[in-house]
């Protein structure tokens, strides 16, 4: 049950409530990019590259710019500088994945080198809010007036008199006006910077000793032309006139716009014994209404700002600036401690983020790391259930900043976490609202004259398996938080129950039903009934690796959480009808026989209302198609579906063959997959994956998916007829390890930017497993990043009729598996792509195609195609 927790700590999204400007790009030199993981500042900051999360933070960035493993800091710089030079546009997309919001204070760099905060509304949903840094302001209003004074000025009495009342009336409007701006959504001071949090609590107390603190202040300003303010009075009295101010505009029993304060952590500037926020208890206690946003964690004073959170009601804490600034542990041990006291609605999270865009990635990144490590240690010793620690990590994400501020953001969380695609699905015994519940109760509602469920699992060879319930006991089955228990022997048995070495009669697995794939069935079916896709669970309800879809969704997220890559698949659905014949030699002959590629003759015409059947119950099943035609062979069709992110993509297509097989059954007719039904039929099952961002797409798709495509054939074309198939100068997509723009003679054809297709793949597979097996191999190329230079180049020709010095000029070296034992051998030869599936998967695959093989070679050619055609 913990991989619902992972998953919406992963992909929830995000309100950045605390965080400054990007240096525009001619100023992004000027700041050293090391800085992003300390503090510290000059000679102090030679020392940076020695600390933990500096070392933590390298290996990141390689993930991020896609370098290599062994790259140095000066690779990475430059890797960076060639991405900020080529795709800014990306980087930053990438940076930014996941952030729904930021709340910006603007005060920190000079205007002329930061873009204004509005700039940053490209980079998130929502657009940015500004946060009003309060000295900011003061020392702004203080420069105007006296931008032309001199000393003689200062020997004129009334002269400091009309400053001070010129900047109070200034300071006063400008709070005034910042109150009624909806684009400014809090205040914040640092104060802590300038004299420390112990803020003199009485306001009338600091206005009777401002005056000669006030007038050195001028003096200064005027001599020297600095105009920060760091005397003690003055800082207090800016603080405590915004606070006064504030607190009088609101409605009685209301609370303020929130004010930020800078706690803790600090460079070289800052006291850090007077950084601790328990010097503003007085202050919390003064201004009831106001809420007190302690930023930064407070690191290292967690604890006493955890206490304040929990005794005051207008305190609340920031988990913010510690990521990435401190190490791992260091990290996850100030996550418990502000747990160890504060409600899960008083805490906040922020990245700090400024200048570069990488400080948003990594803090991102690494708080979300943290937050699940700690949420799954408290859910694993009993002190919170799922449901607990998931309503915990979206408040601290999304919820609690979304309220406090007042941002009226409607966004429905789990929906959203849903969608990624996620299968949030499981939820807490009997609990009303529950998520599970909910997509049942709706789904029963609307499609009230439902009987039955179909509860349908894919197994390791394709097949499809199922239990009927009734949809009494479907209901109580999800109510109760309840599976289906399976042997887990069934795992490893083929299309005809043949027991295989992998074969285990002792243990269960568990089928869960996964309602984001619940639909009705078409309008043929002989029951009112429902389908719905299962994850294997086993007995405690935590997932089992073996399981197919739960491999995919696990890839898919580590290309998520690691690189910000997000996958949107397309799937052809080619199909032959054939009509079954009286003859026992040649039982099936194709429904068309005039027939070419995307052509309409009498024949064709006469099966349209077949077709058409078909794509309306795919269409009031909610499952997309896009268009359909006639393909090359005699009888057969293409069903093109929508794109949509890989596990919803992969479910749609397993529902919707389950469909087109049924329909064409009603019509006394056999819709096959099998590769080659009929002397002179290819059937294969290509899939469009789409990517972004896409500057890393020559590594994921060339240096990874292409570097193991023999391997890969394996599992994507997993019979031997499959290579009877792939042939050259037909099509489908040749013999030769190769890539190529719009090239359908290769196994890799490249349709678009971030669009590839791969023609490698056959309707035999498990598109689970094939799916898993080919983003398995484009994670290795990310992770390994080798030079573009080393792959093999975008080839403009049919490799076959290339000579050997030309395919060398594209770097063509290989050719493909002849047949699936040279494939296999492949497989058990990659390592690496072995290690990046799920751990039992490759060798109980081999095992059982292996015996798969003895099987299908005992029948004679043609027993062998129909007993295929008969299951596919």
């Amino acid at each position: 049950m913990t991989d619902v927790l992972s998953r919406t700590v992963r992909n929830c999204p995000l309100i950045d409530n605390h965080a400054h400007n990007l240096l525009r790009p001619e100023f992004l030199d000027l700041e050293p990019f090391e800085s992003i993981t300390t503090e510290a500042e000059g000679s102090a900051l030679k020392h940076t590259f020695t600390s933990l999360p500096h070392l933590r933070a390298r290996k990141q960035l390689r993930q991020l710019y896609g370098c290599k493993h062994t790259a140095d800091w000066e690779d990475i710089l430059k890797r960076r500088a060639e991405l900020l030079q080529h795709e800014p546009d990306a980087l930053w997309k990438k940076c930014f994945h996941g952030t729904y919001a930021i709340l910006m204070d603007d005060g920190l760099g000079a205007p002329e080198k930061v873009h204004p905060f509005s700039w940053h509304d490209r980079l998130t949903e929502a657009p940015t809010k500004r946060i009003l840094r309060i000295e900011a302001v003061a020392e702004h209003i203080i420069q105007d007036l006296l931008c032309n004074a001199s000393e003689r000025n200062l020997e004129a009495p009334e002269f400091l008199i009309d400053t001070w009342a010129l900047f109070t009336d200034r300071l006063e409007a400008e709070i005034m006006t910042a109150t009624k701006d909806p684009d400014v959504i809090a205040f914040k001071s640092v104060v802590c910077y300038r004299t420390g949090l112990d803020v003199e609590p009485d306001y009338n107390e600091c206005l009777l000793n401002i005056g000669k603190p006030f007038e050195h202040y001028i003096v200064r300003c005027i001599r020297k032309r600095k105009f920060r303010i760091q005397r003690k009075i003055v800082n207090d009295f800016v603080v405590l006139k915004l606070l006064e101010i504030i607190s009088e505009q609101a409605p009685y029993g209301q609370l303020t716009k929130p004010v930020q304060f800078h706690t803790g952590l600090g460079d070289a500037d800052i006291s850090l014994l007077r950084s601790n926020p328990a010097f503003l208890q007085p202050l919390i206690e003064q201004y009831p209404n106001i809420p007190f946003v302690l930023l930064h964690s407070a690191y290292p004073y967690t604890r006493e700002a955890g206490w304040l959170s929990t005794v005051y009601k207008n305190c609340f804490l920031d988990l913010g600036l510690v990521f990435p600034m401190v190490s791992r542990d260091g990290q996850i041990s100030i996550l418990h401690q502000a747990l160890e006291v504060v409600p899960g609605s008083k805490l906040l999270y922020s990245t700090d983020g400024h200048w570069f865009p990488e400080t948003f990635w990594l803090a991102n990144m690494q708080f979300r790391e943290a937050l699940e490590v700690v949420l799954l240690a408290n859910v694993n010793s009993g002190l919170l259930d799922i449901f607990e620690a998931i309503t915990l990590a979206m408040d601290i994400l999304f919820n609690n900043s979304n309220t406090l501020y007042d941002l009226q953001y409607q966004v429905d969380l789990q929906d959203r976490v849903r969608s990624l695609p996620q299968a949030l699905t499981l939820q807490p015994k009997l609990r009303k609202e529950s998520f599970r519940v909910n997509i049942m109760d709706r789904f029963l509602k609307k499609h009230a004259s439902i009987k039955f469920v179909y509860v349908q699992w894919l197994d390791y060879m394709g097949t499809m398996r199922m239990r009927v319930l009734p949809v009494a006991s479907f209901e109580h089955l999800v109510r109760s938080d309840g599976r289906i228990g399976i042997s887990l022997g069934h795992t490893g048995t083929l299309q005809n129950d043949e027991m295989t070495p992998t074969v285990n009669k002792i243990d269960q697995i568990y089928v869960e039903p996964d309602l984001s794939t619940l639909r009705r069935c078409h309008n043929k079916d002989p029951l009112s009934a429902a389908m719905v896709l299962g994850f294997w669970r086993d007995c405690d309800g935590n997932p089992v690796k073996k399981c197919p879809r739960t491999g995919l969704q696990t890839i898919v997220d580590s290309l998520s959480v690691r690189y910000a890559i997000s996958l949107f698949i397309s799937f052809k659905i080619e199909a032959t009808l054939l009509r079954r014949t009286n003859d026992a030699n040649d039982p099936f002959e194709p429904i068309t026989t005039t027939h070419a590629w995307s052509t309409l003759s009498s024949e064709q015409w006469l099966a349209i209302p077949l077709l058409a059947e078909i794509a309306e119950n795919l269409s009031d099943l909610d499952i997309g198609v896009q268009q359909f035609h006639a393909k090359a062979g005699r009888g057969q069709f293409e069903f093109v579906l929508e794109p949509l992110p890989p596990l919803a993509a992969i479910d749609a297509l397993i529902q919707a063959r389950l469909v087109i097989h049924q329909i064409a059954s009603t019509h006394n007719l056999r819709a096959t997959l099998y590769p080659s039904p009929l002397p002179g039929i290819r059937t294969a099952a290509h899939a469009h994956i789409s990517m972004t961002p896409t500057y890393d797409e020559l590594r994921f798709w060339v240096g990874g998916v292409l570097n193991h495509i023999d391997a890969l054939c394996a599992i994507t074309m997993p019979e031997e007829v499959s290579y009877r198939r792939a042939v050259d100068n037909q099509w489908t997509g040749g013999t030769w390890v190769s890539w190529g723009t719009q090239n359908c003679e290769t196994p890799l054809r490249r349709v678009d930017k971030g669009r590839w297709e791969v023609r490698c793949i056959d309707g035999m597979a498990n598109m689970y497993l094939a799916v898993s097996a080919i983003l398995g191999a484009g994670l290795l190329g990310l992770m390994y990043a080798q030079s573009t230079e080393d792959l093999p180049r975008d080839c403009s020709s049919n490799p076959s009729q290339l000579s050997a010095e030309q395919l060398k000029s594209y770097n063509i070296h290989k050719k493909m598996p002849v047949d699936i034992r040279e494939a296999h051998r492949a497989l058990e030869d990659d390592t690496d792509l072995r290690e990046a599936l799920p751990a039992p998967f490759t060798a109980d695959y081999l095992a059982m195609k292996k015996v798969e093989l003895k099987l299908l070679a005992d029948m004679t050619e043609e027993n062998r195609r129909v007993w295929m055609i008969e299951r596919y």
